[in-house]
């Protein structure tokens, strides 16, 4: 990963970090919980949440799993 991202990248990975610790708390769900629903770890849900790299698939599975369409998460 590049390390001079531009700031509007970084930006945008934490508001989607957001989104999916809010909904995420809005259905009671615990990251661990959440990343078994998902198959994911508990540190990738941890890592997306802080805003940080995140792979399409890893979105995908984290967005089904809060039962919401991955455009919700991407653009809020």
């Amino acid at each position: 990963m590049p390390a001079d991202q531009p700031q509007w990248i970084i930006d945008a990975r934490r508001a989607v970090g957001d989104r999916i610790r809010v909904r995420r708390l809005h259905l009671n769900l615990t990251q661990e919980s959440l990343a078994h629903n998902s198959g994911l770890d508990r540190s990738t849900i941890q890592r997306m949440e802080a805003g940080q790299e995140m792979k399409l698939s890893h979105l995908l599975l984290v967005a089904h799993s809060l039962r919401m369409h991955v455009t919700d998460l991407l653009h809020g």
